[in-house]
């Protein structure tokens, strides 16, 4: 059954309980929250997470570098509190504080250390589409399965063109969340382009029509695969982004 999940930031806790009761009022067929972990917001991702439970499934994220090896998994009491049985693991940006600790550990290695001190939690790991050849990223989708991941959120994609060749690739039996997000404006465009290498289609408008058609096939070509769907609003309404599609 295909779940459909809203990407929300947590910038603040006043802010989250408001974009969760708007998805409650205006978006039934939601039934997951996903929530990254910025480190410049004070509220972690999986206390973001646990103010959408138990509601709403809730999947935090968590970067692989901010995991000291040497020390118990911060969250793990918060998770298992929550009721909170998955989470995604990426390995994250280099914070913008260089003041702030990290640690040199990789997704991999992370997935690992959870299916070994957190075996009843399901992890999922991050499919890029973006940042390297087609082998090497399917490559490295196995090497997460072998760590122990169950599935994977993709970046968002923006042509299902794309979208349909990587389907092709990934392995069976992983479970796939399929993404899309908001891309409005035109410094939004040239940011997708210039860091994160992002292809779009020549028909692409950055406008409310545009990405709510697209929401609307991202939608449909998950469930026509038994996958899952995610979107992330990032600075644009919630509601007037999904409302009447999901």
């Amino acid at each position: 059954m295909t779940r459909v999940s809203v990407e929300l930031v947590p910038r603040s806790r006043s802010g989250l309980r408001a974009e969760l009761e708007t998805v409650a009022a205006h978006l039934p067929g939601v039934d997951t929250v996903n929530i990254p972990d910025l480190t410049r917001y004070s509220t972690r991702s999986w206390q973001g997470c646990a103010l959408a439970r138990p509601r709403y499934r809730a999947i935090p994220h968590l970067r692989s570098v901010d995991l000291n090896p040497r020390e118990p998994l911060a969250m793990a009491e918060s998770l298992d509190a929550a009721g909170i049985d998955e989470v995604l693991i990426v390995t994250g940006d280099a914070p913008a504080d260089m003041s702030a600790k990290v640690y040199n550990v990789d997704a991999v290695t992370a997935i690992r250390r959870f299916q070994r001190e957190l075996p009843h939690i399901r992890v999922y790991a991050g499919l890029d589409p973006y940042r390297q050849s087609f082998a090497r990223e399917r490559d490295y989708l196995e090497r997460k399965l072998d760590a122990g991941a169950v599935g994977f959120f993709t970046q968002p994609f923006f042509d299902l063109r794309l979208m349909d060749a990587y389907a092709d690739l990934i392995p069976e039996g992983a479970e796939m969340w399929w993404g899309a997000t908001t891309v409005l404006t035109e410094a939004t465009l040239n940011y997708w382009r210039a860091r994160n290498h992002a292809v779009f289609p020549r028909t692409f408008a950055p406008t409310l029509e545009w990405n709510r058609e697209f929401a609307e096939k991202t939608l449909e070509f998950a469930r026509e695969r038994g996958h899952h769907a995610y979107f992330m609003p990032v600075k644009a309404d919630v509601r007037e982004y999904l409302e009447g599609i999901v």
